[in-house]
């Protein structure tokens, strides 16, 4: 294995981790009456990767499952991602 595929192994590995952990860390937070993460945070990590942890951490822990910016956006980010990984994968194949 290269070093690229290992390194973007290890970066999708961490992101998700990320965005699994944001959820819940915000959700505790809520329930304590803390400073909470922003919205832009987390839309961020999702962004970057972490989308499809992010998604299913919320729904495991009900945390902005009543958020419409969160229960469209994310699973369009997603979409999104799929998109781009599907182009890139096409284009990749038809070059060689």
């Amino acid at each position: 294995m290269n070093y690229f595929k290992l390194a973007a192994a290890a970066y999708f590995i961490i992101i998700n981790i990320i965005g699994w952990v944001l959820p819940v860390i915000d959700k505790k937070k809520a329930r304590n009456g803390q400073w909470r993460i922003p919205e832009k945070t987390l839309f961020i990590v999702a962004a970057l990767g972490g989308s499809v942890a992010m998604l299913i951490s919320m729904k495991k822990r009900r945390h902005k499952t009543l958020h419409k910016r969160f229960m469209i956006g994310i699973p369009c980010i997603i979409f999104i991602q799929l998109a781009a990984v599907s182009a890139a994968v096409y284009l990749y194949l038809s070059r060689a």
